[in-house]
């Protein structure tokens, strides 16, 4: 890939060195068609409409961030900073609904004019729910005959489920993501046992990644190096982290990229167990 290219992959919209995961960029977008609405509106309807939209976002976005807190408040009771990690993802939209009605409401008192800016965050919502049905992969390859050796311990053959369902989590050393949601994953391996993980460090030398281990005081199971980089290569993907759930069968459950948090972790867990 040339430098400053721009393509679409498996896991997420690749410019450059930059990589967007495909829900973050649905959501991208989706903001984008509202705000070219907003614009329109703004200019040829009334001058309120710029007003009402950094307010209604505002209120939407904070809200519906506090709606996945509370209705996840198990997780983040262990961890409350992570309210504010909100790089990792976690809204939930029917907390939005109220607050945004309110702004509304009260910016845009006229019943015309707040039918356009409920029209237009209809559009937005159309275009997020378009976006990220088409990026969708429907078709992903199941897990492939590629056996990678484990820094410790016997080869590992990734198509060899033994009907149990599989975590491939792609991973390095220097990567900051990959680092913070170590632990997370290690403790998830440890917990469900009926799960076969593994972690495919990409690229790296076994003693640089025992180094690593044993600053962290890590221990996880079937740690393969996949120098070539076949896994991401299989399935069309770039960037780490990046894990992939998949059933006993070998299709693919999902997959997540980038740092994952434990309520994305056991959707998807659920998911690939089903």
């Amino acid at each position: 890939m040339g430098r400053g290219e721009a393509h679409l992959t498996m896991d997420g919209f690749a410019l450059g060195p930059l990589l967007l995961s495909l829900d973050r960029l649905a959501v991208v977008l989706g903001f984008m068609v509202l705000l070219v609405f907003v614009e329109v509106l703004t200019r040829r309807v009334d001058p309120r409409f710029g007003r009402w939209s950094y307010l209604a976002a505002a209120a939407g976005v904070v809200s519906a961030r506090l709606g996945h807190v509370l209705e996840n408040l198990d997780t983040f009771a262990a961890t409350p900073w992570r309210v504010l990690a909100i790089w990792q993802g976690g809204f939930s939209l029917p907390w939005a609904v109220l607050p945004v009605l309110v702004v509304t409401a009260l910016v845009l008192p006229r019943p015309r004019l707040a039918a356009w800016g409920l029209a237009a965050v209809a559009s937005g919502l159309v275009a997020w729910a378009a976006v990220d049905r088409l990026t969708t992969d429907t078709g992903a390859p199941r897990l492939p005959q590629i056996t990678l050796q484990a820094i410790d311990g016997p080869p590992v053959t990734l198509a060899d489920t033994a009907g149990r369902p599989t975590v491939i989590n792609t991973w390095a050393t220097w990567c900051p993501p990959c680092r913070r949601e170590m632990p997370l994953l290690a403790d998830a391996a440890r917990a469900h046992p009926e799960v076969r993980f593994i972690f495919a460090n990409q690229g790296e030398d076994p003693k640089k990644i025992r180094a690593y281990f044993g600053r962290e005081q890590l221990q996880l199971p079937n740690v393969v190096l996949d120098a070539g980089m076949a896994i991401p290569r299989h399935y069309g993907a770039v960037g780490v982290p990046m894990t992939l759930f998949v059933r006993p069968d070998g299709s693919l459950a999902g997959y997540h990229t980038g740092e994952i948090s434990p309520e994305q972790l056991q959707a998807k867990l659920a998911a690939a167990k089903r």
